[in-house]
């Protein structure tokens, strides 16, 4: 334990050295930073007319996170029911589904943004499509757990009556691994409206774009809006998310 500590000791300390980042002013800058911040960011009678504007991207964001997530979700069921051991239609099948899998899951979703920007440009459609491929990457790994969590007995049960393939997904798999499949698709929800408050400043589209465009012109007010508008939002998001997930699990 003691040679880890020192390892991870060494290796802070070098990052400091090649970065020529200290930390100890790191430390010491944080009070006048905080100060800087309560004197800029916050809202004032100006900033206030601003509000229809922020509401307005802010909706678009929201309703793109949505749709990216339950889209993404719809896409990653099947793949993940052909990727799942208990439900693998082929073996080549299974292979392509997990590897699709990986690919979309380990790309992140500002790289998807910058990908996507040389393709759609700056648009909604580009935010949306980066979106719902980090979304469809991460909800198809973790159905396939799910498939898997749900276990072989009531697979082979239907076998041994004869049941066909779809009926055992339909009859065993699917009514055992909605509950936990409904949770995650509301968690990618939550984390599709935070990542697409950077996704917006990558591709000029939603709320992101917006603070992007206060914070550039120096309307420190009207971002200092738009970041509570996003906060309150997630907060009520992941309190209603909440309340749903004890209702179904």
């Amino acid at each position: 334990m003691i040679g880890f500590f020192l390892i991870l000791l060494i290796i802070v300390y070098g990052s400091q050295w090649v970065t020529a980042f200290s930390f100890i002013d790191g430390i010491a800058s944080i009070p006048k930073a905080l100060s800087w911040l309560v004197g800029n960011f916050y809202p004032t009678e100006k900033s206030l007319q601003k509000i229809p504007t922020i509401l307005t991207k802010l909706v678009e964001t929201l309703l793109l996170s949505i749709a990216a997530a339950t889209v993404g979700a719809f896409f990653a069921l099947f793949s993940a029911i052909f990727g799942a051991r208990p439900t693998a239609f082929s073996k080549p099948l299974a292979l392509f589904s997990r590897g699709l899998a990986t690919l979309f899951r380990n790309i992140d979703v500002a790289a998807w943004s910058m990908i996507l920007l040389f393709s759609f440009g700056q648009s909604a459609l580009t935010g949306f499509f980066a979106l719902f491929f980090a979304s469809f990457g991460f909800l198809t790994r973790v159905f396939m757990e799910t498939i898997d969590e749900v276990g072989l007995g009531a697979v082979e049960a239907l076998r041994a009556t004869g049941a066909g393939y779809w009926p055992i997904v339909f009859q065993a798999i699917l009514p055992a691994s909605q509950p936990l499949m409904i949770s995650w698709t509301l968690f990618m929800i939550e984390t599709n409206i935070r990542s697409a408050v950077l996704v917006g400043i990558l591709t000029g589209s939603g709320v992101g774009f917006t603070f992007d465009l206060y914070y550039k012109n120096m309307n420190y007010n009207a971002a200092g809006l738009t970041i509570v508008f996003i906060a309150a939002t997630i907060l009520l998001l992941d309190r209603a998310s909440n309340m749903i997930r004890r209702a179904i699990l």
